[in-house]
Order: C-alpha cells, then structure tokens, then sequence
C-alpha cells in the first residue's frame, strides 16, 4: 500500500507544481501600487515584483530639489516592491496550504 501513498503523493505535488505555474502566469498581469508624497508619486508594480508603470504628479517635480522626488520615487518603489511580494506569498500560501517549499516561486 505504501506504493500508492506514494503515487498519491506524487500526483498531488505534480498538481501543486502546475497551480505554482499558473500562478506565477497570473501574477503577471495583478498589479500593486506604492505611493508616497500623499500619492504626488504612484509606483506600480506586478506580482512577480516588476515595476510597470510610474506616475508622478507635476507638483512633485521642483527642479531646485530633485533629491525630493528621488526619495519619493524609491519609497514608493519600495512600497509597490512590498505589496508586490505579498501578494505573491499569500497566492503561493493559498495553493501550498502556507508550507514552504524550496525553488518554488
């Protein structure tokens, strides 16, 4: 009996193996947003922690200070980063019942 405890075994990580796939498929296409500056700058970023897309707002933009808008560029990027990658574990989570498994994701 062990044998088919095994091939159960097997199947359902075969199983995992494909839903960890579409997901990451998935996740290409769910975007996060960051902000910062009370959202003067909107970094947005993908579950598979790819920026895509940056707005900033004109008012952010002070020629005499653009260490202010790069600050405010970075926390948001950061931000967008952060949310991007729980999203990610939340969806792995969902799929693996929360247990870790190496190489995945």
């Amino acid at each position: 009996m062990i044998g088919g405890d095994l091939g159960g075994l097997f199947n359902q990580a075969q199983k995992m193996q494909k839903e960890l796939r579409d997901l990451q498929d998935e996740l290409k296409d769910r975007v996060v947003v960051g902000e910062s500056g009370g959202g003067m700058v909107k970094v947005y970023a993908n579950g598979i922690q790819e920026v895509v897309k940056v707005e900033i707002d004109a008012a952010a933009v002070d020629p005499d200070d653009t260490e202010m808008l790069e600050d405010l560029v970075q926390v948001a990027t950061q931000a967008a980063l952060e949310k991007s990658r729980q999203l990610q574990q939340e969806e792995t989570n969902r799929i693996t019942g929360g247990i870790s498994l190496p190489g995945m994701m």
